[in-house]
């Protein structure tokens, strides 16, 4: 099984728990995890060994078991400024879109969704939202850079407030799995990064896409 959260699906099945009761287990559990400037190395870390797992357990769940019915799929939290494309996205690929969002945190909902450099998705980048209004400069914003690929690789998720004093906070490294949550607390308005290479020392991006994280008004 790989690493993809947009494949996090398995073919075995099992009948004793359903997926949307494992990922509020799972949101309650990353809520231990602080965010923004307050997430140090050791607790991304930790968060990502907890993601990890969540993945693998989601796969061993088999959701396409007969007794799964369509009812007891995730169903992701969506701004209701969110574009068609994130909707579609969410749609088809909703249990990533809810775990994607279970990492960032409570009360965070679904505002961009993208796949990276185009269809054949090399990355996904997820921005969510907090609030009504995320074309508001004050709106609090966080990011998840997925990678889709088969194996490790060079990513960069880089998100800039609005406000110059706030600036901008990112992760970056080898991943296997995603680069962030990367967050500002002004987030709306502002502009996400996403960058993805074989290696750091590689010249050729495979993903260099910079976005509004939010529209404006």
């Amino acid at each position: 099984m790989d690493n993809r959260m947009g494949d996090l699906i398995g073919s075995r099945r099992c009948y004793s728990l359903r997926p949307s009761m494992f990922l509020e287990f799972l949101g309650r559990l990353l809520e231990w995890f602080p965010e923004g400037d307050l997430m140090t190395v050791r607790s991304r870390h930790a968060a990502r060994i907890v993601f990890s797992a969540a993945v693998a357990t989601l796969g061993v769940l088999g959701v396409t078991a007969p007794q799964v019915a369509a009812a007891d799929r995730p169903v992701p939290s969506i701004s209701a400024k969110a574009d068609m494309n994130a909707r579609k996205i969410a749609a088809e690929n909703p249990v990533a879109v809810v775990a994607a969002a279970t990492v960032c945190g409570t009360g965070y909902n679904l505002y961009r969704a993208e796949q990276l450099p185009d269809a054949s998705r090399l990355g996904t980048l997820f921005v969510y939202v907090k609030g009504s209004n995320p074309a508001s400069n004050d709106a609090p914003t966080c990011a998840i850079f997925d990678n889709n690929t088969s194996g490790a690789k060079w990513m960069k998720l880089k998100l800039c407030s609005n406000y110059t004093a706030e600036g901008c906070a990112s992760d970056e490294g080898n991943f296997s799995q995603y680069a962030g949550p990367v967050y500002r607390a002004h987030g709306g308005c502002g502009t996400v990064t996403a960058l993805m290479k074989n290696t750091s020392s590689s010249s050729t991006y495979l993903v260099n896409a910079v976005r509004d994280s939010t529209n404006c008004n």
